[in-house]
């Protein structure tokens, strides 16, 4: 049968690293307490004029220097913060990776992004629309902080990381066996910006300036990632016919370090087999979960045949987890880079 087989992976993170005795006096925090909460020591954070199209262009052009720079027919990018309503990102980024004329789109599952362009990537492969999938995942989360709102910007950071995926079969190194995913919109005020689309430009005496910055009612989020993830990841478990005892790495989405702890204990996977950076990098979005693998294959933590679990949670909500076996890759590079000049429109002023 034919699937989506991962030759490729690369993730980037701009170089500002914000530690916990950096952040803002007035969030009134230190290094123990947001360690304590989230698991945190340091995020990255994009310099002033770095935009989400800067991040995902480096990821991008290591993923497919690791890939062998193949011909590639479609760019998928998975979102949550554009850098501009519309057009979408991915026509931009194929065009500047020397990409022009071929398939482009974006995909907006917020955190559980990546998961869901992968499936649809994996989609796009099995019908013969194209040979070659490059999946990019990236968010400058730090441009969304609410700066009165310690609760989100402890946690939230930037970052991209890319995949290539290509048509192949299932069973052989780095193909993908098995998906799950969901979604619930009766939740959807759970997390949002709840300014910045058409509906504040239709009502717009409803909304102010800060309905601009993300909001997320914690404890209430926390119930449903631990729920819906742990269901989701024992659901596509049945789908692969894994076990949690098979499962060789398991790398959820880096949410906090409680819900990594809670989602693994409920499937079972030992912490030991656990894939996590969230201590150096953050929660990164969309990019999280390939952020994790790249930097996990960089320190040569992932070997090729293991059965590695995915699982990721929401704005939407959505919830959605895969299983793949991981591939044998040449050397994978290390997060850490310099984001050069690149030009980015502005948006419009509306």
């Amino acid at each position: 049968m034919t699937t989506a087989v991962l030759e490729g992976i690369a993730g980037f993170v701009p170089p500002r690293t914000v530690a916990n005795g950096e952040l803002p006096v007035g969030w009134c925090v230190d290094d123990a307490w947001v360690r304590r909460r989230s698991g945190i020591g340091e995020r990255r954070w994009v310099a002033p004029g770095v935009a989400t199209g800067h991040l995902a262009l480096e990821a991008a052009r290591k993923a497919l220097s690791v890939a062998g720079l193949p011909l590639v027919d479609a760019v998928i990018v998975a979102t949550s913060t554009p850098d501009r309503p519309m057009p979408a990102m991915a026509p931009w980024l194929a065009t500047r990776l020397g990409l022009g004329g071929a398939a482009a789109w974006d995909v907006s599952a917020a955190c559980t992004g990546f998961v869901y362009g992968l499936a649809t990537a994996s989609g796009v492969l099995a019908s013969g629309c194209a040979d070659r999938v490059l999946l990019v995942a990236a968010e400058v989360y730090s441009t969304l902080i609410d700066p009165q709102d310690r609760s989100a910007g402890i946690v939230f950071a930037d970052g991209a990381a890319a995949a290539v995926l290509r048509r192949g079969g299932k069973g052989e190194p780095g193909s993908v066996v098995a998906f799950d995913l969901g979604s619930d919109g009766s939740q959807d005020t759970l997390i949002q910006v709840p300014g910045g689309g058409a509906l504040e430009r239709a009502r717009r005496d409803d909304y102010r300036p800060e309905d601009r910055y993300f909001r997320m009612r914690g404890r209430e989020v926390f119930q449903h990632a631990v729920t819906r993830m742990a269901q989701s990841a024992r659901t596509v478990l049945k789908h692969a016919g894994w076990s949690a005892e098979d499962v060789d790495r398991f790398c959820a989405h880096q949410a906090n370090a409680r819900i990594l702890s809670a989602v693994g204990a409920r499937i079972p996977v030992p912490a030991h087999r656990h894939v996590t950076n969230i201590e150096r990098v953050g929660n990164t979005g969309s990019a999280s979960i390939p952020l994790a693998l790249a930097d996990a294959a960089a320190r040569g933590e992932l070997r090729s045949g293991q059965r590695v679990l995915l699982t990721a949670f929401g704005a939407g909500l959505t919830w959605g987890s895969a299983a793949l076996l991981w591939p044998e890759l040449p050397s994978v590079p290390q997060l850490d880079g310099v984001v050069p000049p690149v030009a980015v429109p502005a948006a419009p002023a509306v």
